[in-house]
């Protein structure tokens, strides 16, 4: 009997490992959660096409995106985080195809798994519109068009995750994230966003 719980405790501790290894593999984008600069309560501050803010640069069409206090209310919705207490919404104030972009360091051949949650608002006939889409870029190369449809019924921001594996081609991989949205749709929540070594 003894013999068997200690089978079973070791046994138990290496699942455990694996899933602590896995827990704490280590995010190589930095400020993927965009709670930096910090945002006044209940507010937002926009950065225009080839403005910099903490570690992310705005990329895309000439427009501006905007990082925004999870506190934030508009038109009778709230605007939750997915995690932390800010999050950017690449619409900004000019609801173009514009997006941010972070460039780390990759090993040519390796693969690596990018993970973000799109946020939406199901606003029919209202100016948030009733979908969210994220096109995620690796070295300019669309990899993923992410569309979430989710919060009907809802006056809450609700989030979706989404994730892609890719192989690195070079010593440098730039991941750039671009608002998909229609010009009438004025949100586009994109946070928590990791890039992670595969395996």
């Amino acid at each position: 009997m003894a013999t068997r719980i200690t089978a079973a405790a070791a046994i138990a501790a290496i699942a455990l490992s694996g899933v602590t290894s896995a827990l704490a593999a280590t995010n190589l984008l930095k400020n993927g959660g965009f709670e930096k600069p910090v945002v006044p309560d209940g507010s937002y501050q926009l950065y225009s096409t080839g403005q910099t803010f903490a570690h992310w640069t705005v990329v895309g069409d000439p427009g501006n995106v905007a990082p925004i206090s999870g506190d934030f209310t508009q038109n009778g919705f709230t605007f939750p985080a997915r995690a932390g207490a800010q999050w950017v919404d690449l619409t900004g104030a000019s609801n173009t195809a514009t997006g941010v972009a972070q460039t780390v360091s990759t090993t040519p051949g390796a693969q690596y798994t990018l993970i973000f949650s799109v946020g939406n608002v199901y606003d029919p006939g209202g100016i948030f519109g009733t979908t969210s889409t994220v096109n995620a870029f690796v070295d300019g190369n669309l990899v993923k068009s992410a569309t979430n449809s989710l919060g009907q019924g809802s006056s809450s921001q609700v989030w979706k995750r989404f994730s892609v594996t890719f192989t690195a081609q070079t010593a440098s991989t730039t991941i750039s994230l671009i608002n998909g949205d229609p010009s009438n749709d004025t949100e586009n929540g994109l946070d928590a966003v990791k890039l992670l070594a595969a395996g």
